[in-house]
């Protein structure tokens, strides 16, 4: 790997592992060692020996992490209940909490982003979740007393990958973001222990204001 940007080194370096849990020996000898720095052309290379779907699986494992301790509480209260209102109320009094007490905002800061649906809890409705990235943090205040939709793109994504194309006017795959809905994928994972499906709605990558995902947080039949 020639790219020295500690965020790349780690990113790819989580890449290579979630390589090894979906493709075969033949195929990961074709992508390992990888090379370069242009995340847009390892994605591309991916999707075109594996397909869309597996692609979307490896770039899921690429996610940054909410603390797996920090879900202890919210995971027991499910187990207790069995009702996913439950976790979820307690996820946006957490993010609420994080708000109001680690980045000191304003009482009338934190409505506009909860009535935005951003941050880590989402918008629950029935077993279907639909969750809305806040604007990076550092960026946030820039963000939101932004008018031109451009320069808001440019300060909205928490990844410097797509940041960088944005500014350089350089297209990134859309299946890139998946990494970006694992984040949301491992904290339902986690509370609920068992898989969770999960879809782009909006992405930063192909042109929308924000970034969104779907989750389906229902009890399938194989789940059980």
């Amino acid at each position: 790997m020639t790219e020295t940007n500690p965020f790349v080194m780690q990113w790819l370096a989580k890449l290579e592992n979630a390589l090894r849990l979906y493709l075969d020996q033949r195929q990961i000898k074709q992508l390992i060692p990888i090379e370069g720095n242009r995340v847009r052309d390892i994605v591309n290379r991916i999707e075109e020996l594996v397909g869309a779907e597996k692609t979307r699986q490896v770039v899921l494992e690429c996610a940054c992490r909410y603390p797996v301790e920090d879900l202890q509480p919210m995971r027991q209260a499910y187990e207790k209940t069995g009702d996913v209102r439950v976790p979820h109320r307690m996820l946006q009094e957490s993010f609420v909490a994080m708000l109001r007490n680690q980045m000191k905002l304003e009482e009338n800061m934190i409505g506009k982003i909860v009535g935005r649906g951003w941050g880590s809890a989402g918008v629950l409705d029935g077993e279907r979740l639909v969750a809305t990235k806040i604007p990076k943090s550092g960026f946030l205040l820039e963000y939101m007393n932004e008018s031109d939709p451009e320069r808001r793109r440019k300060l909205y994504c928490h990844c410097p990958l797509i940041r960088d194309a944005i500014a350089s006017d350089v297209e990134i795959p859309e299946d890139y973001c998946y990494c970006g809905a694992g984040f949301y994928r491992g904290v339902w994972q986690e509370i609920l222990q068992r898989p969770v499906g999960i879809r782009i709605l909006k992405s930063i990558a192909k042109g929308d204001d924000v970034c969104s995902f779907e989750l389906d947080l229902s009890l399938r039949e194989n789940d059980k």
